[in-house]
């Protein structure tokens, strides 16, 4: 938490910069591409990171499908997991988030400026017609965050629930499916304190739509689930 209100202190001239630049970009849609949206956000994300010391390193980056949209399904440990993502991610991509959390300071203009998905968990029917948005629009080539644990507790690099309808919107898009391991991205701003700290990114082996079409959305969730598992594991020895 120190961290988090450091960073906001720190960051003032830079948060005022930003919010009137993403006021201009919002009354002026036309001018921005999507490219140019996903550079400002880099930007925000890298300003904050050196402000707050945070340093992340991504691996596996050359297995990101070249062409075409694709669902990225992270484990789920803090605030700091979508801007560790954004910070090594090249390629424009956006975010699903909780409704209630996607109105918190910083998480409210990435994901206006990302055109995320905001997702209210009290609303069946805005549920289902979130999944078939999130589908059309990673058929037609956009790449989407979406967290199958779906919130986080205190569970540090150690996995919770998957849940399968998070699964969904993959199947419909019929498109790859990246399982991504999140190493330490709890540490940011779930300790006290101000020294450097350090997070790891790892993109895995995208599952391709042949090889999980004939299967139900709980055995998908379970074989991602796996894949991290199986990475966590690893990174442990």
């Amino acid at each position: 938490m120190l961290r988090l209100v450091w960073v906001i202190g720190i960051s003032l001239p830079f948060i005022v910069y930003y919010f009137f630049r993403l006021v201009y970009v919002e009354n002026h849609p036309d001018k921005f591409t999507e490219e140019d949206r996903y550079a400002i956000g880099k930007n925000m994300v890298n300003q904050a990171m050196r402000n707050s010391f945070i340093h992340t390193k991504g691996y596996g980056m050359e297995k990101l499908p070249a062409e075409g949209g694709y669902v990225m399904y992270p484990n789920h440990q803090g605030k700091f997991d979508v801007l560790g993502i954004i910070h090594v991610h090249e390629k424009p991509c956006t975010l699903v988030i909780d409704e209630k959390r996607s109105h918190l300071p910083f998480a409210n203009e990435v994901t206006r400026l990302l055109r995320g998905v905001r997702l209210d968990r009290t609303d069946m029917r805005a549920q289902v017609n979130c999944i078939m948005q999130i589908a059309e629009e990673v058929a037609a080539g956009r790449r989407y965050i979406l967290f199958p644990e779906g919130g986080y507790t205190f569970n540090e690099n150690h996995l919770q629930e998957f849940h399968a309808g998070a699964f969904k919107c993959a199947l419909k898009a019929k498109c790859p499916i990246v399982p991504v391991v999140l190493v330490d991205s709890y540490v940011p701003f779930g300790r006290n304190g101000l020294q450097p700290v350090f997070t790891q990114v790892h993109f895995l082996d995208p599952i391709p739509y042949e090889a999980y079409k004939d299967c139900k959305t709980q055995a998908i969730a379970a074989m991602v689930k796996q894949a991290i598992q199986n990475k966590l594991d690893e990174l442990k020895k």
